[in-house]
């Protein structure tokens, strides 16, 4: 007999209750699809799901930060006038103080000249930020001479990560080791954490640290004799498949912005886009493994503001894609600011000299 049918009290509330949890179900359903405002344009043949998707309900971006007037150069370097300048010293020193100037209004607004200065002389390399700041202006020019490929037309600047604060919003680090506790071994999954999926969480460690292959599709339909166990794993495709939902969330596009419905792994069906991201994992790696993790060796356990600044297994903060993309299919929504400041395009050359590459 259904409970619907029994007499008494109780069948009437769990009929209520039930009906209740139905509206307010069909209630959410109605607001997320009223809620969700997005548009689609067909990027493809039609019927083949080709479309670029992009949200319509996106906050405004912050405007970008005023560019400090060119100004006349003369005829004395920074190298010259100051002391411990390492890699900007062959600027006139007008255009190394405007580019000085700049890079506050890009980094520390708020902070000013002095996070990453010290009071005891603008020559002496403390605090650490000094130190970092110096690298990440040689990282910025070795991205922008070395990495068109993925940074042309608009180029990078500190601002392209920065965003006007000291600190980027998107980095990351590496977590540590999975032990097995009270609840067993989570193996670096199975939390909603990566695109409301339970798929691994860290990814960047194996794909923009270390060289792993990220493409896993078998070239057969079947394992073919004695490549049992040898291929690829189901915990590789989730890697690889978390890797992906980073990128789409990173720039704020969909799968087809890259791939082509009929097959993902086909390169010759692939939207030049896909190119241009292949470029940008091996810059990132680049950057990773060439500027950003060594400096663990000059960072101090905490920032100057109390925050912890190194991660759980004493690695420095690394960059992903939205590090730079925030969200944006083309950073900064694709503004060049590096054409105003042509010093950050690459090593600044002594005059009548060549910058070596």
């Amino acid at each position: 007999m259904s409970i619907f049918k029994q007499k008494g009290p109780t069948p009437v509330l769990v009929s209520y209750a039930v009906w209740i949890l139905l509206g307010v179900g069909l209630l959410h359903v109605v607001l997320f699809w009223a809620m969700n405002h997005t548009t689609s344009v067909q990027a493809g043949y039609r019927g083949t799901g080709m479309q670029t998707i992009t949200a319509t309900n996106k906050p405004a971006p912050a405007p970008l930060p005023a560019v400090v007037a060119p100004v006349e150069a003369g005829k004395d370097l920074a190298k010259d006038v100051y002391l411990n300048v390492q890699v900007l010293g062959n600027l006139k020193t007008e255009e190394f103080n405007r580019l000085m100037e700049q890079i506050t209004a890009w980094v520390s607004p708020k902070e000013g000249c002095f996070y990453c200065h010290s009071d005891q002389g603008l020559d002496v390399d403390q605090p650490y930020t000094k130190v970092v700041s110096r690298r990440m202006i040689e990282m910025t020019q070795f991205i922008n001479a070395n990495w068109t490929s993925h940074t042309q037309p608009s180029g990078v600047t500190c601002y392209t990560c920065h965003r006007g604060k000291p600190v980027p919003a998107n980095i990351w680090y590496t977590e540590p080791a999975n032990t097995t506790v009270g609840l067993g071994n989570d193996a670096g999954q199975n939390k909603p954490s990566i695109g409301l999926t339970a798929m691994q969480r860290d990814v960047f460690t194996p794909f923009l640290m270390n060289a792993n292959q990220i493409r896993v599709e078998g070239v057969t339909s079947l394992p073919k004799k004695g490549t049992v166990g040898k291929g690829p794993t189901l915990q590789s495709t989730e890697a690889t498949y978390s890797l992906m939902v980073h990128i789409s969330k990173a720039l704020g596009v969909n799968c087809t912005h890259c791939h082509n419905t009929q097959s993902t792994a086909d390169w010759s069906l692939s939207t030049p886009q896909r190119v241009t991201a292949w470029h940008g994992l091996n810059m990132i790696r680049a950057i990773n493994t060439e500027y950003l993790a060594p400096l663990a060796s000059v960072m101090p356990a905490k920032r100057l503001d109390g925050s912890a600044l190194l991660g759980p297994t004493g690695d420095a903060p690394k960059a992903n894609c939205a590090t730079c993309h925030n969200g944006e299919n083309k950073p900064v929504q694709g503004v060049s600011l590096v054409e105003t400041f042509p010093e950050l395009k690459g090593p600044v050359a002594a005059p009548g000299k060549t910058a070596a590459k």
